[in-house]
């Protein structure tokens, strides 16, 4: 006779091997994307220590003579065009953190007040589309549309207007690039707002109709109040990615407008580093930008724990 189960007991915790052994068909599917993930994202960060070098390609990173913090000097020195594109990519990230972060939780907002699936469907669908098209694509679109042959200008040419310099205007460029970058993405980052908004409970609507409540009153006190965690992680998120504003969307229109409008601190880091042969600089500054990156997202995360949200990760 096989002894009673003693109520309350834990369970015994398998050994590693057995765990390994059980999920050994997973742990190879996953092997192939650890491999790239550790070659390519963490192995490259030796790469670093040409940050501290007088950096040749042709005589390799071992035989380079080391310059110590010389390289860093450019950023403390007060160099105009670094200072240039520190400034325009300060510019961008405010402009877009204003205008673009929101733009996605508005869209959702609107789509999930849709009552016919169908509709919703099909308005999604088409939403979704220019995620899928290249900065190429989409640069050559607004130019075909904007630019001093496009429709636009065409149209206003055939009836005895005046053209609109639109895609060559430096004063324009700042606000060409949100609205492409909104055009294109906006659609795409409502996904992760109408999943929140899905998960919900549709009882805490109902029981606020029976108080009473209005639209906006629903909005404001049981909506917003779930789209909280994930608006306040993306908005991290967001901050350990500002000094990246588009190197791509940016460089293929750099040349329209010229460099004291264009230039951003990734495409210092090219033009500097790749394009003049300094390549020590443009990887302390790369090296620098990713250090001010990951103290943005630490102070953000702190100051979502200080008003209770879980952010990246937990206290």
């Amino acid at each position: 006779m096989s002894a009673p189960a003693v109520t309350g007991a834990k369970p015994r915790r398998q050994s590693l091997l057995r765990r390994l052994s059980r999920d050994r068909t997973l742990l190879l599917m996953c092997l192939p994307g650890l491999l790239v993930l550790l070659i390519f994202h963490y192995a490259a960060l030796a790469g670093n220590v040409i940050a501290w070098k007088d950096y040749k390609p042709y005589i390799g990173i071992a035989d380079s003579d080391w310059v110590g913090w010389e390289n860093f000097q450019l950023m403390t020195n007060g160099d105009p065009e670094f200072l240039n594109a520190v400034k325009n990519t300060l510019v961008l990230t405010l402009v877009q953190t204003v205008l673009v972060f929101p733009a996605p939780i508005l869209l959702a907002l609107l789509l999930n007040s849709v009552m016919s699936t169908k509709i919703k469907r099909i308005i999604q669908s088409v939403l979704y589309l220019p995620h899928f098209l290249s900065w190429v694509v989409v640069v050559a679109i607004f130019q075909q549309v904007l630019g001093g042959g496009g429709l636009i200008n065409t149209w206003l040419r055939q009836n005895g207007h005046e053209t609109l310099n639109i895609i060559g205007n430096p004063d324009l460029f700042v606000g060409l690039l949100t609205s492409q970058v909104m055009w294109k993405d906006t659609g795409w980052a409502t996904i992760l707002f109408l999943a929140a908004l899905a998960g919900i409970d549709s009882t805490l609507y109902e029981a606020s109709q029976v108080d009473g409540a209005s639209r906006w009153r629903q909005l404001w006190h049981v909506t917003l109040p779930g789209l909280r965690g994930i608006i306040i992680l993306l908005l991290i998120l967001r901050l350990g990615d500002s000094l990246s504003v588009g190197f791509e969307q940016i460089i293929l229109q750099q040349r329209a407008v010229g460099m004291d409008a264009s230039e951003v601190i990734d495409t210092y880091v090219y033009n500097h580093g790749i394009t003049g042969n300094a390549w020590g600089e443009a990887t302390a500054v790369g090296l620098v930008k990713g250090l001010i990156g990951t103290i943005l997202v630490l102070a953000a995360n702190k100051v979502a724990h200080i008003f209770g949200e879980q952010g990246v990760y937990k206290s």
